[in-house]
């Protein structure tokens, strides 16, 4: 199960919010990177949220939000506790009003898979926190989650994904998978 989460904040540009948002989502959304998760910041929920909300639904994708997201739209089915840590592979997208970028990174790293997340920021602070506290294997900025490839991230044909801490961690292409053997050659040394 790979959790891809969207994060937009109060200095996010509206249009690249748009643009990225409906990429990430709704180019392929039977893939490990497409985004199954928006939250996005209280402070521009009233501006930016309308649009967002509008241009998913607008596009056939069913939008489960919080109480804040359904009250902004009708057409928003009530999320439930699952819906954050749901992996839905297909034109459904849950979405949260969080306070700050603290608290989404917190959902984010209660939720999430730590397959890949993003955030869609002006704001340098608030991008520099979101790439050093979100606890992925691929964290972004201002790009679209689809970007989450073996193939994107020049490895060739990808064969699979690491979310663990240890070993191949990200997009697994054949070099991420080779194991190493370590030869010795002693002269009767011994370590103190």
């Amino acid at each position: 199960m790979e959790i891809v989460t969207h994060t937009f904040t109060e200095t996010a540009d509206p249009k690249m919010a748009k643009e990225v948002l409906l990429n990430a989502k709704l180019r392929r959304t039977s893939i490990c990177g497409a985004t199954e998760s928006v939250l996005i910041d209280v402070s521009i929920a009233r501006t930016l949220l309308p649009v967002l909300l509008e241009a998913l639904i607008g596009s056939g994708c069913e939008v489960r939000g919080d109480e804040a997201v359904c009250a902004s739209d009708n057409r928003v089915i009530a999320a439930g506790e699952v819906d954050w840590s749901t992996e839905y592979l297909d034109a459904v997208v849950s979405v949260k009003t969080v306070s700050n970028v603290d608290e989404a990174i917190q959902h984010i790293n209660r939720y999430g898979s730590h397959h890949t997340d993003a955030i869609i920021a002006g704001d340098l602070a608030a991008t520099e926190k979101f790439l050093s506290e979100v606890d992925s294997a691929i964290v972004m900025v201002n790009a679209s989650t689809q970007f989450a490839d073996g193939g994107e991230f020049g490895m060739g044909g990808e064969i699979g994904i690491g979310t663990g801490r240890l070993h191949a961690r990200g997009p697994v292409g054949a070099e991420q998978l080779t194991t190493y053997k370590y030869v010795v050659r002693g002269n009767g040394q011994t370590r103190a």
